[in-house]
């Protein structure tokens, strides 16, 4: 076998890609050509994307649609509706109206956050199953799957990558990670750093060991506007349409599916320590690590044992 490695700007994000095949570079040329069409179908930002047609159509009429955005939605409706959730696909005229990320970035008054917020009601999002097709019931409604579709189209690559032979991967989606097989070291285990939420990206405060599965973390430090001497994150809370009130610098996920990761990261962000730890010790197939603005690292009754090194 051979290892191939590619990195490509795509989805807003550095997407690194480790594998190892037979004829690796082929097979990261499938890769890259899976991502671009993941994000002409996924994109939030990109107006000619298949998702952004459906929110064109808001209030006006159903829009079929591919299989695997249809199955996207369809989970992030679910999770949108669970109880408590953080998560919610429809917020997307908040998202578009705050900007947090984009050169265009701004602080909205009280009066747009209001009426962005009456358009981001997740049960009004109308799936048919037998033909896939979407329908967002008000005029105005927009969907927006950025806390979810990196995770699904991990997952879909690996999936593919075993297909086609692959016997290992590290596939590194904005920060994203999904592994599988034996990575380098005596014990076959994948070294994950997690960022040091006062660091830089090669400042890691904790380094995990993980035998295949997934890894992802979500912090208040990656995407930030200033304005008026005062920080903006990107994390939204759904109710009130303004960044999270939390003491939380990060969240990590550890979880054998990456948009289960990508699912539990944005539900919990915004609740209490005590409560996350709860929900993480409650749910099975999941594991968390979570890094407090005071420093303080917490972990779930199974996460401690993948950590070998911290600051």
């Amino acid at each position: 076998m051979k290892q191939g490695k590619r990195v490509v700007h795509l989805m807003g994000t550095i997407i690194e890609l480790t594998i190892e095949h037979n004829e690796p570079e082929q097979v990261l040329d499938e890769l890259v050509t899976r991502l671009k069409i993941y994000e002409k179908r996924f994109s939030a930002n990109d107006p000619t994307s298949e998702l952004m047609f459906v929110n064109s159509q808001s209030g006006i009429a159903p829009v079929q649609v591919h299989p695997e955005l249809f199955e996207l939605i369809k989970l992030g409706k679910t999770h949108s509706l669970a109880p408590n959730s953080q998560l919610n696909i429809a917020i997307g005229p908040l998202i578009q109206t705050w900007r947090i990320g984009f050169s265009d970035a701004r602080v909205p008054n009280k009066q747009e956050i209001q009426s962005k917020l009456s358009l981001t009601d997740p049960a009004k999002i109308q799936l048919l199953e037998e033909n896939h097709s979407v329908f967002l019931q008000e005029v105005g409604m927009k969907l927006d799957l950025g806390s979810l579709a990196k995770g699904y189209i991990a997952d879909q690559l690996r999936a593919f990558l075993q297909q086609v032979g692959a016997t290992a991967g590290l596939l590194n989606l904005g920060g994203n990670l999904v592994m599988f097989g034996k990575a380098h070291h005596l014990d076959g285990k994948w070294r994950i750093g997690i960022r040091d939420p006062k660091g830089s990206r090669e400042d890691y405060r904790l380094i995990l060991s993980v035998k295949e599965g997934s890894v992802v973390t979500s912090g208040i430090y990656e995407r930030q506007l200033i304005s008026q001497d005062k920080e903006y994150h990107h994390l939204f809370d759904r109710h009130i349409g303004y960044p999270l009130v939390t003491d939380l610098a990060s969240l990590t996920i550890i979880s054998p599916k990456s948009v289960d990761g990508e699912i539990w990261t944005t539900r919990l962000f915004g609740k209490s320590a005590q409560e996350i730890l709860l929900t993480l010790n409650q749910t099975a197939g999941i594991e968390g690590v979570l890094i407090k603005q005071d420093g303080q690292i917490l972990t779930s009754k199974g996460a401690a044992a993948h950590i070998i090194w911290q600051s």
